[in-house]
């Protein structure tokens, strides 16, 4: 196959994982089942997994459901834990066989065109721990990814309350480092529209919080100051779970956002990515450089010395008083030789003429030599 040909081949469909995180209460569920609903009627099915293990029934069919997985109330029994730290250990516990559930995921990735997550109603047990974290960031590695951040309307008409949620949702974006959808659900009891004017328009705000009186009032006219280059990036949406209102609107959404993870987070992603990768890498070759290291140090390794025996040390002694008694000899001899030997004196230097002791021959030779002197010395003396 041919350059061209490669380059013109068609890459390999990937679904959009849409993650509907919000506060307990603002209709996750229930915008789950409308979008679940909606994509059936379109002939587009999704593939959905259900991570909260508190819920007691779910208005959808789940491919993936965490309480097939870990039962929440057999792990507030066995750990002794509240509700909160149940949802939080069932999450961990699930997230260790998290592997296994995306290779579910792949077998009809080909299939599908979106993956929709509902999330723990308990929106910090997934946005801030380390199970969630994990879930998130396997997702993006793998498929585009995008929070929807779903919004009680109703609940967000006093300037507090939607601050709050502004400020919450600041947090979640810059943690989880993902396209973001600010949905405001519920808008067939409220329009989103003031929401909308409130993020768009600052005076429009600053007359909302004229009506303020509280202390809170500057706090919150300090952060809007603040926010309003965060309000510029976001895509906001208004939805019904209940009537299908914005439901395309939301889609269309998604598809922008999809766009967005291609060109700006997924480059992103894969640089991290391939940084720990390499890092990983490194740490390993530093590794087997420290035992490579440690091995040779072990080899080469030599004792700092041993004491000397006692009786080796004696033995050099002597012979060094041996060596000097010699020297001692030598001079005594040199003196002698000045003056008158007599026969003693002529045996002890013939005895002492050599450090070694003499041969057999040689003694022969002595025992001659000194018979004849005395004999000569005899002759004399008559």
């Amino acid at each position: 196959m041919s350059s061209s040909e490669t380059s013109s081949a068609p890459t390999e469909k990937q679904p959009t994982t849409i993650l509907c995180i919000g506060m307990a209460g603002s209709g996750k569920t229930t915008l789950m089942q409308r979008l679940n609903a909606d994509l059936h009627a379109k002939k587009t099915p999704p593939y959905i997994l259900n991570l909260d293990p508190a819920v007691s029934s779910l208005p959808f069919t789940a491919n993936i459901d965490i309480r097939d997985t870990v039962n929440y109330k057999e792990v507030m029994k066995q750990y002794n834990l509240g509700p909160n730290g149940g949802i939080l250990t069932s999450l961990n516990l699930f997230t260790t066989k998290f592997d296994q559930v995306l290779k579910f995921v792949d077998k009809r990735a080909g299939s599908v065109d979106h993956i929709l997550v509902d999330t723990p109603g308990q929106i910090e047990i997934f946005t801030w721990s380390a199970s969630g974290a994990i879930i998130t960031d396997t997702l993006a590695a793998t498929y585009p990814t995008v929070v929807a951040y779903i919004i009680d309307t109703p609940r967000t008409t006093s300037p507090a309350t939607f601050m709050s949620n502004m400020l919450y949702a600041c947090s979640i974006l810059y943690k989880t480092k993902l396209p973001f959808i600010l949905v405001f659900n519920k808008t067939d009891v409220v329009s989103h529209s003031f929401a909308v004017d409130w993020m768009t328009d600052f005076e429009s705000f600053q007359q909302a919080l004229q009506q303020d009186a509280t202390y809170m009032s500057s706090l919150m006219n300090s952060m809007s100051l603040v926010l309003d280059e965060f309000y510029s990036h976001l895509k906001v949406v208004g939805v019904s779970a209940v009537t299908g209102e914005g439901i395309d609107d939301f889609f269309e959404a998604v598809k922008a956002a999809t766009k967005e993870y291609e060109t700006e987070y997924k480059p992103e992603i894969e640089r991290l990515i391939q940084e720990k990768a390499s890092q990983h890498i490194q740490e390993k070759e530093e590794q087997h450089r420290q035992q490579q290291l440690s091995k040779l140090m072990n080899d080469m390794k030599v004792s700092k010395g041993t004491e000397v025996p006692l009786d080796s040390g004696s033995k050099r002694m002597e012979d060094e008083q041996w060596e000097e008694e010699d020297e001692e000899e030598y001079e005594n001899e040199d003196e002698d030789d000045e003056g008158e030997e007599t026969d003693d004196e002529q045996e002890n230097t013939l005895l002492g003429a050599s450090r070694f002791p003499p041969s057999s021959s040689q003694q022969q030779n002595d025992a001659k030599f000194k018979a004849w002197l005395n004999q000569a010395n005899e002759s004399s003396m008559n």
